[in-house]
């Protein structure tokens, strides 16, 4: 029996240390899932984005006019804004097919983002990692206010 003490007392302790050493880790997040995107080319026509005349502020005039000159590079991206959850959109160029990018501001920084790269000659692989890695939220859409877009 005096045996069996002291091993129930070490077996008592080690819990207890145990508990102790789990509580003081650092919490991990899990690294949240890619939302959706196409991986390779289109193999149809793409849908149109909207007209951006129909918009009556520049940003989304010009916004949605980079976006019509660059689909098949927003068809192979993500959108971060969880528009794949709430409207069912299955890539970056889904969100200027209708006027959700009107109104959400990832949408566009992420459009932009993926102009300024494509024109800096960026395949659709490197702007995918770049958005995936969070880039766009370093964009700047205020030169996109004026009336005519920037090149």
């Amino acid at each position: 029996m005096s045996g069996r003490i002291p091993a129930m007392m070490m077996a008592f302790a080690l819990t207890i240390i145990g508990t102790a050493l789990a509580a003081a880790a650092p919490q991990v997040s899990p690294i949240p899932p890619v939302p959706p995107y196409h991986s390779s080319r289109p193999t149809e026509p793409l849908p149109a984005t909207l007209d951006p005349k129909q918009f009556p502020d520049a940003v989304n005039r010009n916004v949605y006019a980079l976006a019509a000159k660059i689909k098949p590079v927003l068809y192979r991206e993500p959108c971060y804004c969880g528009c794949d959850r709430d409207a069912g959109h299955l890539s970056l160029l889904d969100c200027f097919v209708d006027t959700h990018a009107s109104v959400c501001s990832t949408c566009k920084e992420e459009g932009v983002y993926a102009y300024l790269m494509t024109r800096k000659g960026k395949t659709p692989a490197q702007i995918r990692a770049g958005i995936i890695k969070g880039e766009w939220k370093n964009v700047d859409v205020t030169p996109y206010t004026s009336v005519a877009p920037p090149r």
